[in-house]
């Protein structure tokens, strides 16, 4: 059975970016807390990831989504501020007012992405 996630995103402290987009989603989503990907400085590498909200930290959530007629995707999205994402060997812990980490409104990464 499919089900919708609406992933809506307002600008805040966390991402500068706004949008709203609705997926498709054969499994529903699950909690996360680590991810393989691209970090701003153009390496690849583990990452701790949690969702940002109005009111701080939640918790980050994966699900494989149809990608408007792309394919399949891992879609990682989290609060109403997006995600934040820091290097996974980094003991600092999350906060916006450290330039180590960053915010996006969600990541859409392949199917083959790693994740715990």
């Amino acid at each position: 059975m499919s089900e919708f996630i609406e992933v809506e995103v307002f600008e805040g402290p966390n991402c500068s970016w706004e949008m709203t987009r609705m997926f498709q989603s054969q499994h529903g989503a699950k909690p996360l807390t680590q991810i393989f990907t691209d970090r701003p400085d153009g390496t690849e590498g583990l990452c701790d990831v949690v969702g940002w909200s109005e009111e701080g930290q939640v918790p980050a959530q994966a699900a494989y989504v149809d990608d408007s007629g792309d394919g399949q995707a891992l879609l990682i999205f989290g609060g109403d501020q997006g995600i934040r994402l820091k290097a996974a060997e980094s003991e600092d812990p999350f906060d916006v007012e450290n330039t180590s980490q960053w915010g996006e409104p969600c990541l859409l990464l392949d199917i083959e992405t790693q994740f715990n």
